[in-house]
């Protein structure tokens, strides 16, 4: 197992075909997951800060869908979306993840919300590509940098409250 670290998160390789990215959130973890799972948040922290994120569709319930709108300062827009596996507020979230610009190639996203002494919680996504050729292309997209300034927005909106 190897791992890249930025100031604020950890990457790590559990398998051949996950990505584990790890950060602690100065926030409950209620809220954290809130943040995760309210339409009207997740459009002010998802996504780069160049970008809007308008939330289309957010059906959160097992078997439910969601889609994502990003659009770039060009205006150009890419699409996101996925379905809801299993939620156990406020401690997992598992849903599918799918680029629309690269339909197909699906990733299984799991957030496990952990919450830690002195109201923090620790933020855990294991994503679990359908191969090692997927996961290498989301890494070489620049999804840790995009991953992390996503977060970045996260803890941003969280410590407004």
């Amino acid at each position: 197992m190897s791992a890249t670290n930025s100031t604020t998160s950890t990457l790590t390789f559990p398998s051949e075909r996950e990505i584990a990215m790890t950060r602690v959130f100065n926030a409950p973890r209620e809220l954290v997951f809130r943040a995760y799972t309210d339409p009207k948040l997740v459009s002010q922290w998802w996504g780069q800060r160049n970008s809007t994120t308008t939330v289309d569709k957010m059906d959160v319930r097992v078997g439910g869908i969601w889609r994502y709108v990003q659009r770039d300062p060009a205006g150009i827009e890419y699409g996101f979306n996925g379905e809801y596996r299993e939620i156990v507020p406020p401690e997992r979230l598992v849903s599918t993840f799918e680029f629309e610009g690269l339909p197909g190639h699906i990733v299984v996203d799991s957030a496990v919300f952990e919450q830690l002494p002195d109201v923090k919680t620790k933020l855990t996504v294991t994503s679990l590509f359908t191969s090692v050729e997927d996961r290498d292309r989301m890494m070489q997209s620049g999804m840790e940098d995009g991953a992390n300034e996503t977060w970045d927005r996260l803890a941003e909106l969280l410590a407004k409250g």
